[in-house]
């Protein structure tokens, strides 16, 4: 046989390499789509929806705080109205007496005491607080945490004071929000400041309550500083919902941004309605997980003033069919938080709002709560049907992604 020369050999070679390719594909996506149809053929069909593991519900961490003294019964009502025990509740007040009542409430009750969900701030644990001044945001970050630190596997952080309250019971917030994603932030935040850059971010201010007891009237100087550059201030409500991976971005800090705005808002009036917001807008972690929204119904004055008004009967309508899940602020003992308990809630008096976690009979008036099921068994109510109402138009396209951070 005769041999080719070197140069028609070598052309010969390169022509089969080229080739090789276009013959072997087909071969090989033949035979992936074979191993496809028979590895389909052998895995036996998904069970129906009913029969799939269901992931347990979020669990919610709560912050209640007393804003002064007296605050003590109200912080109990509210205990009895939000409690459940597949939540964790940490409870803030700074007079000892007050203190050492919650404590002793707590642990007379039989749920918090057997599922051991509920911590009240030990001795000296809880300092006074300035609403003005950036104390009352140091108490947030301690509080977050400790919550941190003493529970495992919430969620989300919900801050609440004395005069807030509920508008549907646990149940119903924890099964829609089963079906949220856990890193939103619900968060109420704007970049168009106003008239806050004058009285709230330009004054040099004192908190007394940093260093003397008893003393929580922020004190101000003349002088001004300028507005900074390195980033952008936004400020909204200091009433949140923020997730488990934002607090720990703050609090554990492998960025430096949550210490250098920290460090700004220590000299900023009413600095709780402006770090959080600041420092989720300016991070490119976490400025696309806010939801523009506190969760909160409030009423406001015509003009508004500082605060929103006390809700009163007048209000109730309109609570209840907002769809948030939370109402700021209440007077002590105002008649709506019967109407609020019996038509809303289902509580009676000096009881827990009842939930899937209540195994007991409530016929004759007796109390359901008094035998105690599992705690991750929800019995949602009708109401739950208007929280995810209000969250379906918060995530709809006009209003997610054009409102964020803006």
């Amino acid at each position: 046989m005769r041999k080719l020369p070197p140069a028609h050999r070598l052309r010969w070679m390169r022509a089969l390499l080229l080739a090789l390719p276009l013959v072997s594909l087909p071969i090989l996506y033949a035979a992936l789509g074979a191993a496809r149809s028979s590895a389909s053929a052998a895995r036996p069909p998904p069970p129906p929806p009913q029969q799939q593991k269901r992931r347990p519900p979020p669990r919610l961490a709560y912050l209640i705080t007393g804003a002064g003294p007296g605050d003590g019964p109200r912080i109990r009502r509210l205990m009895r109205a939000l409690y459940h025990p597949w939540n964790y509740y940490l409870v803030g007040v700074a007079g000892e007496d007050e203190r050492a009542d919650l404590e002793a409430f707590v642990r007379a009750q039989e749920a918090p005491r057997r599922y051991g969900n509920v911590r009240v701030s030990a001795a000296g644990e809880w300092g006074s607080v300035s609403r003005r001044g950036p104390t009352e945001l140091a108490s947030t970050l301690h509080a977050a945490a400790v919550l941190l630190r003493e529970f495992d596997g919430w969620s989300w952080f919900i801050n609440l004071s004395a005069s807030d309250y509920p508008l549907m019971p646990q149940d119903d917030i924890l099964h829609i929000f089963s079906y949220m994603p856990r890193d939103l932030n619900f968060i109420e935040h704007t970049s168009n400041i106003g008239w806050k850059e004058y009285q709230r971010a330009r004054p040099i201010i004192v908190d007394p309550a940093l260093q003397v007891p008893n003393k929580t009237e922020v004190v101000t100087t003349k002088e001004k500083r300028s507005m900074p550059s390195a980033f952008k201030i936004f400020v909204g409500s200091s009433w949140v919902m923020l997730s488990r991976s934002f607090l720990e971005f703050c609090l554990l800090g492998w960025d430096n941004l949550p210490r250098t705005l920290l460090m700004y808002f220590t000299n900023f009036l009413s600095s709780s309605e402006g770090y959080f917001h600041t420092v989720i807008c300016n991070s490119e972690y976490y400025q696309n997980t806010t939801v523009n929204s506190d969760l909160r119904f409030m009423a406001w004055d015509n003009p508004p003033r500082t605060h929103p008004a006390n809700l009163t009967t007048e209000h109730f309508d309109a609570m209840a069919d907002s769809g948030a899940p939370f109402a700021h602020s209440f007077a002590n003992d105002n008649s709506v938080l019967d109407m609020i308990d019996a038509k809303l809630l289902g509580r009676a008096p000096d009881r827990f709002t009842p939930g899937g976690w209540c195994l007991g009979s409530s016929v004759g008036g007796k109390d359901p709560c008094t035998f105690l099921g599992r705690s991750f068994i929800l019995r949602p109510t009708k109401g739950s049907a208007k929280l995810e109402k209000l969250l379906l138009k918060l995530l709809e396209p006009d209003n997610f992604r054009p409102k964020q951070c803006k």
